[in-house]
């Protein structure tokens, strides 16, 4: 649980999540502020010990530039604490804090950025609120925006550099630190949905504090895909959920596919069962192997899906069996779209099942369930030579017969239409093991 965490590491993964697009430094030319997009990114949140990583929660960041700012909202959700919300603002030219904020149920903390740093600090735990003004007229980024900073920098490999660093702690004696881009080299990630990426690995150690980060930062995109962070010997790890990919080009209209599968007066019907052959085609199997049980009704209770076939699931269904073949992470249904699927159960102990209620179109059925393959096979078990007065005659096989049973899985799908309204459809949703 989060609560279980030391506060500097929980600080530093909150600034981490953010080495997505990055540059720091103690001049202009260091970073290409071109290569900055706007958008909204989520990372998951991991402790990691030895080879086990535990969820314990998410950042969402939105990453927005106007004018001549630049600005980073996070709403941070992290196991046993609420949700919370920070914002960082910079100066789109310099990238020198001008506004920073946090405010969750440990802390409020409000800055100000020019000549002198200027706000407050509220420990809500204590109650104790502490005045801030020092000096702020020197060189410095922000730290919770440096991370995000990083891929803005002239990255390649043996590449480093000192980037000074403001980060407001009421226990600081000092408030500006060095973080010091230590190592970038090649490296490599691999996504589950978009597959291998040429990345720039990019260590980063903080002396004065022992701490440690490597980010894996996408050569072309300038990306961040994950990031590892080592604070008080412990491990955090932040990875990319790559929310906002979607191969689905397809318009979806909700109110038209829910109309679909709940405005008709159509209905679809039907038995679900498997229908088991033998294991190869040659005369030599069917003479060996007999089916004891050919064919075996799904169970009651079984699920029966009814999908819509409209073009968004068509396209949907054909990217995910794409990114099968390729091995990667299927892509996920919109919220939308999954409110539409219909789904039933075997009624009865014959496979049988009923949909009600639908509109003409098109719609695929897609079921599975255990059945045990039953068979019998004849084995030979040695053999006899055969002599008419001394001569040999040849050999015959000693056989006997054996049965066999297996636990075997049966999924099916299948595509129907309704081509009127009031049309009752019977269909055989039916594998045929072969």
């Amino acid at each position: 649980m989060l609560f279980h965490f030391r506060k500097p590491i929980l600080l530093a993964a909150a600034s981490l999540l953010f080495t997505a697009i990055a540059a720091p430094a103690q001049a202009q030319d260091k970073f290409d502020s071109k290569l900055l997009k706007n958008g909204k990114y989520t990372l998951a949140c991991y402790s990691v010990n030895g080879s086990d990583a535990s969820v314990i929660g998410t950042f969402t960041i939105d990453i927005n530039t106007a004018g001549d700012k630049l600005t980073l909202t996070t709403n941070t959700a992290l196991a046993g604490l609420e949700e919370w919300k920070d914002t960082a603002i910079s100066n789109l030219n310099n990238f020198k804090p001008v506004y920073r904020a946090s405010h969750s149920t440990l802390k409020d903390m409000v800055l100000h950025f020019g000549n002198d740093v200027t706000g407050y600090y509220v420990d809500k735990k204590t109650k104790a609120k502490t005045q801030i003004k020092e000096p702020g007229n020197q060189y410095f980024i922000d730290s919770y925006t440096y991370p995000f900073l990083l891929s803005l920098l002239p990255l390649t490999s043996g590449y480093s550099t000192d980037l000074p660093v403001y980060e407001y702690k009421p226990e600081n004696k000092e408030n500006l630190k060095k973080a010091v881009v230590e190592e970038v080299k090649n490296s490599s990630w691999v996504s589950k949905y978009t597959g291998k990426h040429d990345v720039w690995e990019v260590t980063v150690v903080e002396p004065a504090t022992d701490e440690r980060s490597v980010s894996y930062i996408d050569k072309q995109t300038r990306r961040l895909w994950q990031v590892d962070m080592w604070s008080n010997g412990q491990q955090i790890r932040m990875v990319d959920t790559e929310t906002d990919f979607n191969s689905v080009k397809a318009p979806f209209d909700k109110d038209l596919t829910m109309k679909m599968v709940k405005g008709g007066n159509s209905i679809i019907s039907g038995q679900v069962f498997a229908r088991d052959f033998n294991d190869n085609g040659t005369v030599w199997s069917k003479m060996q192997v007999m089916n004891i049980q050919a064919k075996q009704v799904a169970p009651r209770g079984t699920q029966v899906i009814l999908i819509p076939y409209n073009d968004y699931f068509k396209e949907w269904v054909k990217v995910n069996e794409s990114q099968r073949k390729k091995g990667r992470e299927g892509i996920a249904l919109l919220d939308e779209a999954a409110q539409c699927i219909k789904s039933t159960r075997v009624y009865d102990d014959e496979g049988h099942f009923e949909f009600v209620n639908l509109m003409p179109g098109e719609y695929l059925l897609y079921t599975e369930f255990g059945y045990d393959h039953s068979y019998s096979q004849t084995e030979v078990t040695g053999y006899t030579d055969h002599y008419i007065n001394g001569m040999f005659q040849g050999t015959s096989a000693n056989t006997v017969n054996r049965n066999y049973s297996t636990g075997t899985s049966a999924v099916v799908k299948k595509v129907v239409t309704v081509n009127r309204p009031g049309e009752k459809v019977e269909v055989k949703l039916k594998k045929t093991r072969a």
